[in-house]
């Protein structure tokens, strides 16, 4: 059974910092492209970040280059995403996700595991 758990979310200031981190078991994690999405009430579920199997290739929504940045362990089955300079508009239920690929996809319909969700809320 493949589970995929976030953890990391919170409460911070506007310009603040949070690491989000997802635990991949079930699944053969080196084989899986690894994503972060984000949804907020009444609104469609957006990509956030992706990386490729070894972590060479990411892919960024470009309102969060040069803020956040993803990166995987393959020795431990988990995906980070380190969140800088964080803006009220970040705030967001943080989704990750798992995709039988090796090449990195912005596409929500790629990925086929889901975590539960971790809720980020950014105050001005």
């Amino acid at each position: 059974q493949v589970q995929l758990v976030e953890s990391g979310g919170g409460l911070v200031q506007a310009g603040g910092s949070l690491r989000l981190s997802c635990a991949a078991s079930g699944l053969t994690f080196s084989r899986y492209v690894m994503g972060w999405f984000r949804q907020t009430p009444g609104k469609e579920r957006e990509f956030v970040a992706t990386i490729s199997w070894g972590g060479g290739s990411r892919l960024y929504v470009d309102s969060v280059k040069g803020r956040f940045t993803i990166s995987r362990d393959i020795a431990k089955n988990t995906v980070d995403l380190q969140m800088n300079s964080l803006k009220p508009e970040d705030t967001a239920v943080y989704y990750c996700a798992a995709a039988p690929r090796s090449s990195p996809t912005i596409r929500l319909s790629e990925y086929g595991y889901w975590g539960q969700g971790t809720q980020v809320t950014v105050s001005s």
